[in-house]
């Protein structure tokens, strides 16, 4: 297959998109390092505080399904500088609050601008890539993502403890009107726009149903809640299937890449999450770091990442995506079982080693999903199926983290006086679930089309 070759203007567009990109990401990863210094500058209890993280989640959450169709009326350039201004004028409030109550509220706007850059993201170069060269384009927007993880604890821990957490917030405003700056000069405006109204009966199903599900899956709600927010997911199904332009288009899983990309996602972050979630837990509560010690342990995961995937990219439009998903999932499968493994004297060196593996793993398993997702899709139509995989996605990573964590706390209970065992265990399940994702992945278009 001849490759085409990345001209300047989409590696500059690239950049552009990826500044923005970087900045709610950053910023999660930075506040959750603050929280304990926040609630003793609030006076707050833990619990309350927890909803400074929690209501930005929510936010996302609601966010993205709505992301589609507004950039099908008003444009893939309008909503990125809008989404960019609100999460920058979000983080300047958030600055500047006086109370963990009136923090949590302005994290909901700072949520409303984040939840939709990255589905823009996706959706903006996407559109410029064309599908001979999604690949590479794809390991562009995957790169702010690995970074996040390595250089928000890092950068959270400096800044708390010298300027204050403050300042957590107000360094996004320097990044987030640099990215307005470039992105007005350099993201192209859309040549068809449709002037279809926003599907509110879909917004006011859909938005509670995912707000439940999501607090329900973190914790943070019961049960009840959770089957509350099943049937109003039934009931947008029913709606959305008889309305002529949803919110979100399920008739888009008639088209099989969709689907199949959308259900691969979906059990990837489900599984990576879950491992996510447990790694730092291990090395903090059986070898006793601290959260920043953890998080520079974990760095070798995020350069794993970022190592492979300048040429997972390259290789996904050489050779389709089934062959590189499929051997990327292998590998995630192959580091997976070292995690098993650990104990409470387990060589840091062997888990580096295979935190570097398994980064290489995700790369490589997550790439070629997003390629695949607009295999043959229509233009068009990409904005409506970056919504649907994205907000399925969100569920499937709040699901991993919440399943994981129940077996985890009953392995706990199994292992009493082992926690090590315990979290082997518990890294068996991941494992399992890891395995199953190679099923959708033999399923996958081998390669994409014009």
């Amino acid at each position: 297959m001849t490759e085409v070759a990345l001209d300047r203007s989409i590696l500059k567009l690239g950049g552009v998109v990826m500044v923005g990109a970087l900045t709610p990401l950053l910023d999660m990863t930075m506040v959750t390092v603050a929280l304990s210094r926040i609630a003793a500058g609030f006076g707050a209890s833990v619990v309350t505080v927890q909803w400074v993280s929690a209501a930005y989640l929510l936010s996302i959450a609601i966010t993205i399904p709505t992301t589609g169709r507004l950039v099908e009326r008003f444009g893939s350039r309008t909503m990125w500088l809008t989404a960019l201004a609100v999460f920058c004028a979000g983080s300047a409030l958030c600055a500047t609050a006086w109370s963990a109550g009136s923090l949590i509220a302005f994290r909901v706007l700072q949520g409303l601008g984040g939840g939709m850059i990255v589905p823009l993201t996706m959706m903006i170069l996407a559109k410029a890539a064309g599908p001979d060269r999604r690949g590479r384009v794809m390991s562009l927007v995957a790169i702010p993502a690995q970074l996040a993880p390595i250089a928000g604890p890092l950068l959270g821990g400096l800044v708390v403890d010298t300027i204050g957490w403050q300042w957590i917030f107000l360094i996004n405003l320097p990044i987030g009107l640099t990215a307005i700056a470039l992105a007005w000069r350099t993201v192209p405006s859309d040549a068809v726009r449709r002037s279809a109204g926003l599907d509110l009966v879909g917004l006011a199903l859909v938005s509670p149903a995912i707000a439940l599900l999501v607090l329900s899956l973190s914790g943070t709600a019961t049960w009840p809640s959770a089957i509350g927010g099943l049937l109003l997911l039934a009931a947008f199904a029913v709606h959305a299937l008889r309305t002529t332009i949803p919110l979100l288009d399920l008739r888009l899983f008639r088209h099989r890449p969709v689907t199949v990309a959308t259900v691969l996602n979906f059990l990837s972050r489900f599984s990576v999450f879950g491992a996510m979630l447990l790694m730092p837990l291990y090395l903090q509560q059986v070898r006793g770091h601290s959260a920043l010690e953890a998080g520079l342990l974990l760095a070798p995961q995020s350069l794993g990442t970022v190592l492979a995937l300048p040429y997972v990219g390259r290789l996904t439009d050489r050779v389709g995506a089934r062959p590189v998903a499929l051997v990327g999932v292998g590998i995630t499968v192959v580091a997976t079982v070292a995690f098993t493994q650990v104990t409470d004297t387990s060589s840091f060196v062997v888990l580096a080693i295979a935190l570097l593996v398994w980064g290489m793993g995700i790369a490589a398993a997550t790439v070629p999903v997003s390629v695949a997702a607009y295999h043959g899709l229509d233009p068009a139509a990409i904005p409506g199926a970056t919504s649907l995989i994205t907000t399925v996605t969100t569920l499937g990573a709040s699901a991993g983290a919440a399943v994981v964590t129940a077996i985890l706390q009953s392995r706990l209970g199994q292992h009493a006086g082992d926690p090590a065992a315990a979290f082997a265990d518990t890294f068996w399940w991941v494992l399992a679930f890891t395995a199953v994702t190679l099923l959708p992945a033999t399923i996958l278009p081998a390669r994409d089309a014009a």
